[in-house]
């Protein structure tokens, strides 16, 4: 034991510092992960019943992931037990339940509370949050992982109150409608559609889908595992790890190849229609008129097949507007239906959805982000103290996995928040003109991509400028936010009316 005269070993105790964190999603837990194994507190606030972000609101027919497992899934939580190589959305929102029981989180979350104001107390150096229920709480740490595709967006079409029949959102299916003979609208033909039109389409009456633009979409190398390759797994652990990188590689790879080789994307797409549709003037509608990789690349082993069947046909005359009955087109033409799926997509410029942000001296951040939203890094906003995204501007990918990237995020607001508590720091904020200089290369080198090669799509503001997408390599993110640059930061450090505030 040390001496009472020895004060060698004494070290000044760490002040409490606690972190909110906004969405009990892939982000969202993967962050309270990260904290825990810091030992620094926090409460996740989730504005629904329960947990999982899109794989809890997604449960479309055919719903899927089309990045393969090994890659989509926390590099610290490796499971040996999916069922085959794209996992549906059921294994997905399963893995995240045992991964939330595994660690313990369930204590932490408070579920159907959504955050709906967020404002800094400079004096405290505080998040001061309010939430749907009228509860006042606070943070030093305010983390948003309320990600990019989580609010369904439907289109701006006149009538769409008048349609007497059923009509849904792909991400708010409504699985208590019978399909089977009924004749069926879909609106937009991305991702989900992908998925979703296969499926009905083996059930329902017809299906006619109103595109404005066809996707590019290549063959899915999926397949099921057999059970000796999981008991390989769950005895050599490492052997994921093999698969892991050699996915990882490809999904690089990919990057390079909407650079350099769009001619053999281009091919293999033309391939696939060629060899399930016969109908010449379908399959011209169905092919792009812009580069692979400007729009999502999308992958199926179902969709040529179904484009292929009678009972589905594709309309590209514009809609003029929804009828009680159906749609009616430019051309004056009315087309009956009984059912309408909206596959619209999501609402993903207006990062942070309804949550009302201010920061230093009031500033407003859906004001500021009016034009395009930006952050240094893609995760923190000068003049919003430790504030930080998860999944934030300029991050998603269209190459590999976001769940790579959102590690990287948690790691480095960890980071953070180590610091703070460590050194007493009340908070750091962003500098200007390290956020300018970042948001300056970021958007130099997305106009140098194929995202800026000419088509509209859901990476872009209405005036076009690049706001979800990261155009380089995930290694390249990696190594960026790998270690924080203090010299990035404005410091404040705690008073003793801070330190007294944050501990209460």
């Amino acid at each position: 034991m040390a001496s009472v005269h020895d004060l060698s070993s004494y070290r000044e105790p760490q002040p409490a510092i606690k972190v909110a964190i906004i969405g009990a999603g892939v982000a969202g837990i993967c962050q309270a992960i990260k904290l825990q194994e810091a030992g620094i507190e926090f409460t996740i606030y989730e504005k629904a019943g329960d947990i999982g972000g899109t794989w809890r609101d997604n449960t479309y027919p055919g719903c899927s992931c089309d990045v393969p497992l090994h890659l989509y899934q926390y590099s610290f939580e490796m499971s040996p037990e999916w069922r085959n190589k794209f996992a549906d959305h059921a294994q997905i929102k399963a893995y995240l339940d045992r991964v939330v029981e595994k660690y313990g989180l369930r204590p932490f979350i408070k579920l159907n509370c959504a955050v709906d104001a967020a404002v800094f107390d400079e004096a405290k150096g505080v998040w001061s949050l309010t939430t749907e229920h009228g509860e006042t709480v606070d943070a030093n740490v305010l983390v948003a992982g309320t990600g990019q595709l989580n609010r369904p967006q439907l289109p701006d079409i006149p009538g769409t109150e008048d349609f007497k029949g059923d009509a849904w959102h792909s991400a708010r299916w409504n699985h208590d409608v019978d399909i089977k003979g009924k004749r069926i609208a879909v609106i937009g033909n991305g991702a989900s559609a992908i998925q979703f039109v296969p499926e009905i389409a083996k059930e329902a009456g017809t299906v006619t889908i109103f595109q404005r633009s066809a996707s590019w979409v290549l063959p899915r190398p999926e397949r099921v595992f057999k059970e000796w390759e999981k008991n390989l797994y769950r005895r050599f652990p490492w052997l994921m790890w093999i698969q892991r990188t050699r996915m990882w590689l490809n999904g690089e790879q990919l990057l390079l190849s909407f650079r350099h080789m769009g001619w053999a994307l281009k091919k293999g797409h033309v391939k696939e229609s060629e060899e399930y549709v016969s109908d010449p003037e379908k399959r011209a509608k169905l092919l792009p008129d812009y580069e692979p990789g400007c729009k999502r690349v999308l992958f199926s082993n179902d969709w040529w097949p179904a484009m292929g069947r009678s009972n589905v046909d594709i309309e590209t005359t514009g809609i003029d507007r929804i009828t009680e009955t159906g749609i009616r087109t430019r051309d004056g033409e009315d087309h009956a239906f009984d059912v309408i799926v909206y596959g619209t997509g999501f609402d993903t410029t207006h990062f942070l959805g309804p949550v009302d942000v201010k920061g230093l001296g009031g500033r407003d951040l859906r004001e500021e982000w009016k034009d395009g939203a930006d952050a240094h890094l893609g995760i923190g906003v000068s003049g919003y103290p430790n504030f930080y995204l998860l999944y934030g501007p300029n991050t998603n990918l269209g190459h590999n996995s976001i769940i790579y990237m959102i590690e990287c995020q948690a790691a480095y607001v960890t980071q953070i928040a180590q610091k703070l508590r460590n050194d007493h720091i009340a908070y750091v904020d962003v500098r200007a003109s390290a956020q300018a200089e970042w948001d300056r290369g970021v958007q130099e080198d997305n106009a140098k991509s194929v995202f800026a090669s000419g088509c509209t799509s859901w990476y872009k503001t209405a005036d076009g400028r690049i706001t979800n997408n990261w155009p380089n390599s995930t290694l390249t993110y990696k190594r960026l936010t790998k270690h924080v640059n203090w010299d990035d930061y404005a410091m404040v450090a705690r008073g003793a009316g801070q330190a007294q505030a944050a501990a209460e």
